[in-house]
């Protein structure tokens, strides 16, 4: 019995642990003190213990994994970035709640259908190049909760009113620059996720790509990124413009990573 209770009590606790961040992430004024490092550490080591122990026996393929993962990563990135930036510390009143509702999300789909990763490449490399994903996923949903950030400040401004929320948000200036720094990162590492992504592959099958969907959609997101930098350097392109490009990137790689997983483990299972 208590073999039986202890996934779900661990479970229960991965998403307990992110209850006191998102409270604390609504505090007036934010600031960077214990109570804000004890709570994000704390949130991430419920979820980071919990993929251990469900991932312990091999790495799962299905939804739930995903979204653990993603919860994870963002995590980590969330905390790196806060430690190098006060005004990145700020994005939690809009990353924490999303996290949360990842979590809710991938506890209730985590007896969906899933299977071990099997695969001829060596583990160390297939192992790269998912660390490699993940990673750029995280960049990107971090970016994306910068520039809602920059829009919620954009419009606080125009309406020359100031909401509980916007108080606690970084700036617009602020927020755009998170954006550039956290594409430049993850445009970086994404183009090593391509490179891995096609040896892997060569080495699996003797193709060097293959234009399935999830390929496709990363691609894309490559490319939307590369564009969206260029034209800001170019340009200076920034506010509601840039804004909306950067939520399609993180769309279209949401619809390639967790999105292609909840089609064939949820829709097609």
């Amino acid at each position: 019995m208590l073999g039986e209770m202890s996934p779900l009590f661990l479970n229960l606790t991965a998403v307990i642990a992110l209850l006191p961040a998102v409270i604390v992430s609504f505090r007036q004024p934010p600031r960077r003190d214990l109570v804000y490092w004890s709570v994000m550490l704390v949130a991430l080591a419920g979820p980071a213990a919990w993929v251990f122990f469900r991932d312990s026996a091999g790495w799962q393929t299905g939804l739930s994994t995903a979204l653990w993962i993603t919860v994870v990563v963002c995590m980590i990135i969330q905390i790196v970035v806060a430690a190098i930036s006060d005004p990145a510390s700020k994005l939690t009143p809009l990353l924490l709640p999303y996290l949360l509702l990842l979590a809710i999300l991938a506890s209730i789909w985590g007896q969906a259908h899933s299977r071990p990763l099997e695969s001829h490449v060596p583990l160390a490399w297939i192992g790269t190049h998912i660390a490699i994903s993940v990673i750029t996923y995280g960049l990107i949903t971090v970016a994306a909760t910068a520039s809602l950030a920059a829009m919620f400040q954009e419009r606080a401004l125009k309406a020359k009113k100031v909401s509980a929320l916007s108080r606690l948000l970084p700036s617009v200036a602020d927020s755009e620059r998170l954006v550039v720094r956290l594409l430049l990162a993850a445009e970086i590492i994404l183009a090593a996720g391509l490179a891995t992504g096609m040896a892997t592959l060569y080495v699996a099958t003797g193709d060097i790509l293959v234009f399935d969907h999830k390929t496709v959609l990363t691609i894309a997101v490559f490319i939307v990124v590369a564009l969206l930098l260029i034209v800001h350097f170019r340009t200076g392109v920034r506010g509601k413009a840039a804004a909306r490009l950067v939520l399609l990137a993180y769309l279209l790689f949401s619809l390639g990573y967790p999105g292609v997983k909840f089609v064939t483990d949820i829709l097609l299972a």
